[in-house]
């Protein structure tokens, strides 16, 4: 398999990029291209001792900002990394691209570049999250903020296998994020599309409230990307604010520091589960190439971590796999008319 990573995206590139794509080349039977300027991707190469064939760079000079409008970003930087890494996966010549880069300009290049999957109206942001039972899937997460409703159906579908496919689990559940528990709550959109996923081949478990997202109960939560990014940005706020809290009380006595010290593998673990660089990144389903999107801040953890989910993604055949279901959609329907 063959990876390109945007060697310029990300707070911490390219440094972070270049540490986790050569701890990634040892664990993983992956070939790497980095793309970027050269000079400094080279100098980062050089402080480490690698199979030099496992990685090459290709060369662009410039870089999209997570400021610039991303379609004009896409259409104008024709030589940045982002476009570079995206064109190689289009001709074919990469497997998967994974960016820490612009969110917007990502999911727009893994539209207007990579294109879409035939029957695929909107690729959409997934990122697996932590839960109390276990982990969950929103979808979409913030790359589309106004839905029809069969695009939340195909939202649900590809969730649905990359659960499967991916994670490994039969037959997951599937959750429409809603204000209420009750059928009839919610706006126009969301009783619609309760109404399809109702009668639809999906283990459909009805309406989840966002207090009870966190339990990590239902393992895909279908809604439009606003709800979705509102959801995953105060997930995120609400766990950093609660580990600053614990440190704060737990260093306000000598007591409760004798305490933190027999607890001290309790919340290592604790964190680990609420680490973004676990998961490495969030794919954007329905794309015809794998497209990981890492996180900003991701360190070489995240980088190493993202490649592995591409690699699983690459070797569960997901994109083949939601070509193929929707054909079976397609041609069920096609009969029944």
């Amino acid at each position: 398999m063959v990876v390109v990573v945007d060697g310029m995206g990300g707070d911490f590139a390219p440094a972070a990029v270049v540490d986790g794509c050569v701890q990634a080349i040892k664990d993983y039977e992956v070939d790497i291209i980095i793309t970027g300027r050269e000079e400094l991707i080279r100098s980062e190469l050089d402080k480490y001792r690698y199979p030099k064939e496992r990685i090459s760079i290709l060369s662009a000079s410039e870089i999209i900002t997570t400021n610039e409008p991303p379609v004009m970003a896409i259409r104008k930087k024709k030589d940045s990394s982002l476009v570079k890494a995206l064109e190689l996966v289009k001709k074919g010549k990469a497997d998967a691209v994974i960016s820490a880069g612009s969110t917007g300009a990502l999911m727009t290049g893994a539209t207007l570049i990579a294109s879409r999957i035939n029957g695929i109206d909107r690729v959409a942001l997934a990122p697996i999250m932590p839960g109390k039972n276990g982990a969950f899937m929103i979808v979409d997460a913030g790359a589309n903020v106004d839905c029809k409703p069969q695009y939340l159906m195909q939202f649900a579908l590809m969730g649905k296998i990359y659960f499967e496919s991916v994670l490994g689990v039969k037959n997951p559940t599937v959750g429409l994020v809603n204000i209420g528990s009750e059928e009839e709550k919610g706006n126009e959109l969301t009783k619609t599309v309760y109404g399809m996923l109702k009668n639809a081949n999906f283990n459909f478990v009805g309406n989840v409230e966002p207090r009870e997202i966190s339990n990590g109960d239902v393992n895909i939560l279908v809604c439009d990307g606003f709800v979705g990014n509102t959801i995953l940005k105060m997930y995120e706020g609400v766990a950093l604010n609660v580990f600053d809290m614990l440190k704060s009380e737990i260093t306000k006595s000598f007591t409760s520091k004798i305490g933190a010290v027999l607890l001290k593998p309790a919340f290592k673990e604790l964190k680990k589960r609420f680490d973004y660089s676990e998961y490495g990144g969030s794919p954007f389903l329905g794309s015809r190439g794998i497209c990981i999107k890492a996180h900003g801040s991701s360190d070489s953890r995240a980088f190493k971590n993202a490649i592995r989910q591409a690699l699983n993604c690459y070797d569960n055949n997901i994109i083949y796999k939601i070509e193929n279901e929707l054909s079976t959609i397609s041609s069920l329907e096609e009969n029944k008319n």
